[in-house]
C-alpha cells in the first residue's frame, strides 16, 4: 500500500482570479506528488508503516525507524499538509455556523482573527505554513516550519499542537508566479478561496 495523489475536486482554473491555474497546477502535480513519491520509498521498506492514514502517522512519528524519521517527517508531512490544503480551498463559501462562534469566541471578531492570521503567514521565515488549529475547544493560530503539521505535536515543531481546521501554505512554491515576492497579497487573496464549508466540518469533527 502507498499514498496517491488525492485528485481535487476543481478544475486548476477553478480558484482564479486568487490562485492561478498554472500555480495550482504545478504545486498539485509536481510539489505535492514529490512528496509522496518520497514518502513512498519508505513505505516500501516499512509497509506497516502505510496501515493508518499519513495524519494518523505524522501523529506518532516515533512509529518511523530513527534513520528515516526525519525524511518522513518532512515527506509525509509535505503529504498530509498538502492533502488538508487541497481539500479547504473553494471560491463562494461562507463562515457560519459553529466555526464562526467560535472565532468571534476566541478572536473577538472575524477580522480580528483574519489580520492575526495574516501577520502569522507573512512573518513566517522562510517555507512553511499557517494553521487555525483547536485543542481542548480553543482556537489559536500557529505557524510551522517546512512541512511539520500541528497534529506531530509540541515536542516536534517546538510550537502548540492541536488539530489543523484551516491550512496555508506560505512556501513561495505555492505563489510565486502571481504574486513574486508580495506573501501578503496571496494571503489576503486566500479569504477569497477558503471553503468554510469544509473547515466547519472539520471543526465540528475535531476529534480534541
Amino acid at each position: 500500500m502507498s499514498y496517491l495523489l488525492p485528485t481535487l475536486t476543481y478544475a486548476y482554473d477553478k480558484l482564479e482570479p486568487y490562485f492561478d491555474k498554472e500555480t495550482m497546477e504545478i504545486h498539485h502535480t509536481k510539489h505535492h506528488q514529490t512528496y509522496i513519491n518520497n514518502a513512498n520509498t519508505i513505505l516500501e521498506i516499512y509497509p506497516y508503516l502505510a496501515e493508518q492514514p499519513v495524519e494518523e502517522l505524522i501523529k506518532d512519528l516515533n512509529k518511523v525507524p530513527d534513520t528515516k524519521r526525519t525524511f518522513m517527517r518532512n515527506n509525509a508531512g509535505g503529504h498530509a499538509n498538502h492533502s488538508i490544503f487541497w481539500q479547504g480551498l473553494k471560491i463562494g463559501t461562507i463562515l457560519a455556523g459553529n466555526l464562526k462562534r467560535a472565532i468571534e469566541i476566541n478572536f473577538g471578531t472575524i477580522k480580528e482573527f483574519q489580520t492575526k492570521f495574516e501577520i502569522a503567514a507573512v512573518t513566517c521565515f522562510g517555507s512553511g505554513w499557517t494553521w487555525l488549529v483547536s485543542k481542548d475547544n480553543k482556537l489559536a493560530v500557529v505557524s510551522t516550519a517546512n512541512q511539520d503539521n500541528p497534529l506531530m505535536g509540541e515536542t516536534i515543531m517546538g510550537v502548540s499542537a492541536g488539530y489543523p481546521i484551516i491550512a496555508l501554505d506560505v512556501w513561495e512554491h505555492a505563489y510565486y508566479l502571481k504574486y513574486q515576492n508580495r506573501r501578503l497579497d496571496y494571503v489576503k487573496a486566500f479569504w477569497n478561496v477558503v471553503d468554510w464549508d469544509i473547515a466547519n466540518k472539520r471543526y465540528n469533527n475535531r476529534p480534541f
